[in-house]
């Protein structure tokens, strides 16, 4: 091999190594963006998992992991839940028909409110950053759930969008 085929084989590697770096760089930075805006709409995503159904509260710490990948352990939900109660956007009532009495919560017509104001403000977010928004009608999901923030969130997630 010559000198200079050598050099540009050395080249090509560093090349690609540089690409796999800024690669990765940029999956961890995806990540970070998503658990922060995760973060910030928590209680917004945890009222739309209550539209669909009443859950208790490990129902819902399973469901956040199993949708978007990240975990909230009990001591984000329960006070985030107890907080949504306090400002009646939820209501609980103990189950004490299984084995172990869970405390099931139930959103409010406060907490609905919430929620579509919450879809009205993300649609003019999304308006002003040149994104389409999320849909009023949402087709149901496998689980016959209607997340309306569901759209927002597929659309941080892919690839091509830049934050």
């Amino acid at each position: 091999m010559s000198r200079s085929g050598h050099i540009v084989s050395l080249s090509n590697r560093k090349t690609v190594r540089q690409k796999n770096r800024k690669g990765s760089i940029m999956v961890n930075n995806s990540k970070e963006v998503q658990v922060k805006l995760m973060k910030g709409l928590l209680d917004l995503i945890v009222l739309q998992f209550l539209s669909a159904q009443p859950m208790h509260g490990y129902q819902i710490i399973t469901k956040i992991r199993k949708t978007f990948g990240v975990y909230f352990g009990p001591s984000t939900i329960y006070p985030l839940l107890n907080m949504l109660e306090k400002r009646r956007y939820v209501k609980s009532e103990w189950n004490m028909s299984n084995e172990r009495p869970r405390k099931v919560y139930k959103l409010t017509s406060d907490g609905q409110n919430l929620l579509n104001f919450t879809e009205d403000s993300l649609n003019f977010i999304c308006r002003k950053i040149g994104t389409t928004g999320v849909s009023k009608n949402v087709l149901a999901d496998e689980h016959g759930t209607q997340p309306a923030l569901h759209p927002f969130l597929k659309k941080i997630t892919e690839p091509k969008t830049v934050i």
